[in-house]
């Protein structure tokens, strides 16, 4: 019962993405502003969440529990594979605090490189692109058909029509294309 709760207190509109990001075997973001979710730390988590003046202290609770929890899959012994290419913004905005973005970042570090996670930069100076002002996630099914799920403030938009994914499949592999290297 334990992942239905979590699957509870997210807006519905979240829900069916969540469906998916379960069963997916990849899954890649492009991160505009914050960290994706599934490599947030619990503190950055609850920072982000913690600044919604919607939500009280007991729902930034249950959805921070809720997100840390979607993190389990990362360890299980059929992890999917996870790349994310993060806008240079998103590992110099201060979220939380100093500290929370240390160990933010220290976190990251452990994930840069690994059999089944990948994580690079876009750097300022990559310029204007397709994705700039929001973030994207694409979730391949182990059917291996795609969607793809664009996040934005209020609103966000699941995508499950195939000119659809393979527009922002094209506007990702632009990006990944022009991110610095993992070594870099």
């Amino acid at each position: 019962m334990y992942p239905l709760v979590l699957r509870e207190v997210h807006p519905d509109q979240y829900r069916r993405y969540m469906d998916f990001e379960a069963e997916a075997t990849s899954v890649v973001h492009y991160a505009a502003h914050v960290m994706p979710g599934l490599l947030q730390t619990e503190a950055y988590a609850r920072a982000c969440l913690g600044c919604q003046a919607d939500l009280s202290a007991d729902q930034v609770n249950e959805r921070v529990t809720a997100r840390m929890g979607r993190q389990g899959r990362l360890r299980s012994d059929s992890p999917p594979h996870v790349g994310a290419i993060l806008d240079e913004s998103v590992i110099r905005h201060t979220i939380g605090s100093r500290e929370v973005m240390y160990a933010q970042l220290a976190s990251l570090l452990g994930q840069m490189d690994t059999p089944n996670t990948k994580i690079q930069v876009a750097p300022f100076d990559m310029g204007v692109h397709a994705l700039l002002v929001g973030s994207l996630t694409l979730l391949t099914r182990p059917d291996g058909s795609t969607v793809a799920y664009e996040e934005g403030i209020e609103t966000s938009r699941l995508y499950e029509d195939l000119q659809m994914v393979q527009k922002y499949q094209r506007a990702y592999d632009a990006i990944r294309a022009n991110a610095l290297s993992l070594t870099d």
